[in-house]
């Protein structure tokens, strides 16, 4: 009798568990999403070719997919035009029964064709503070803004171009590494590095009018604008858009080429329409699509670094700013004594 009062007794708290545990049963433990044309990267002119699989015998009786919790959309094939670059997330939200699961499967889509390929002619150098350890440049009406780093030596500077000439300097506190910079009305806003904290300021006086912070992002790289948004760089494959009034981060996009991510992204510019993406450690710059973050362009900037004094702290190339001229850019690097005007030339 003790036998079979046992073995009763483990059966019936078998099924007591088993019964406990179907409260907490999951859309994995019932179902599974398949994307049955697999491949290790799409295109935006690809389809997801999608099927569901029930485990345990449950009729489907409904299915609907989205990408990133977008539009939800019916059928088995999810066309993929106008989707962002790099990794997404197909959401599949399956009707068994009455009730609604979600399963989820991750996917990566890179750009569609090969970058342009450009390369540059110097049309003329301006002399450049050497000691200025640039990140960010921009112009505004002729006048030069430059933002530059490294701890106890970060600085916010208005210049003259032309001369190299210093008209205003504004210095952060020794506990900020100061980093990329963009002017929207009237104001300035800059950057730090690990700080998560932004500074605004007046464009006139240089006069400090605010703070703000990013929590989202890694950390401060570079900075643009295209007068609606502003985009913020993290030192990452992703840019940031901030919302201008609160500066949030809103959304980002990521760098992709036709076959690989594009990290390390730094300093920015807003050129017709296009990002202009600075690449930290190479003689490169990617011209970014800012609604889906494909490389449309690359300029190859080798030999530019040459052209300046070579001294032992010399850096990488870093800051580039457009001032309205059709093809052409100015571009330095860390600690370079020069400022170029260069002609962007397809290859």
């Amino acid at each position: 009798m003790k036998r079979i009062s046992k073995f009763l007794f483990l059966t019936f708290l078998t099924f007591f568990i088993g019964s406990c545990g179907d409260k907490n049963t999951t859309a994995n433990d019932l179902f599974s999403v398949e994307i049955t044309n697999k491949k290790k990267t799409y295109k935006q002119e690809d389809e997801l070719s999608v099927n569901i699989n029930t485990k345990t015998g449950l009729e489907i009786e409904r299915v609907r997919y989205s990408i990133d919790n977008g539009k939800k959309i019916d059928g088995n094939s999810i066309p993929l035009t106008g989707q962002k670059m790099g990794k997404r997330i197909l959401h599949a939200f399956i009707t068994s029964e009455g009730k609604e699961y979600e399963l989820t499967q991750s996917f990566k889509i890179t750009a569609t064709t090969p970058p342009t390929l450009y390369t540059y002619k110097i049309l003329e150098s301006y002399p450049h503070d050497i000691k200025a350890y640039t990140q960010g440049l921009e112009f505004e009406n002729d006048t030069l803004y430059e933002s530059t780093g490294q701890y106890r030596q970060s600085s916010l500077r208005k210049t003259n171009y032309q001369t190299g000439e210093v008209l205003q300097k504004v210095a952060l506190a020794d506990q900020y590494f100061g980093e990329g910079l963009t002017i929207l009305d009237d104001k300035i806003y800059q950057l730090t590095w690990r700080e998560n904290t932004g500074f605004i300021y007046n464009t006139t006086t240089l006069e400090k009018k605010g703070t703000f912070v990013f929590d989202k992002s890694k950390e401060g790289w570079g900075l643009c604008h295209n007068n609606e948004h502003i985009f913020k760089s993290d030192g990452t494959e992703k840019i940031w858009t901030l919302n201008p009034k609160t500066l949030s981060e809103e959304s980002y996009i990521e760098i992709y080429t036709h076959n690989s991510v594009i990290d390390n992204v730094n300093e920015l510019e807003w050129v017709n329409g296009k990002i202009y993406a600075n690449i930290y450690q190479r003689d490169a710059i990617a011209i970014v699509n800012p609604e889906n973050g494909a490389v449309e362009g690359v300029i190859n900037m080798k030999g530019l670094q040459e052209e300046v004094t070579q001294h032992t702290t010399l850096d990488v190339l870093n800051g580039i700013t457009y001032n309205g001229e059709p093809n052409i850019l100015y571009v330095t690097g860390k600690n370079w004594d020069k400022l170029f005007k260069i002609e962007i030339i397809k290859k």
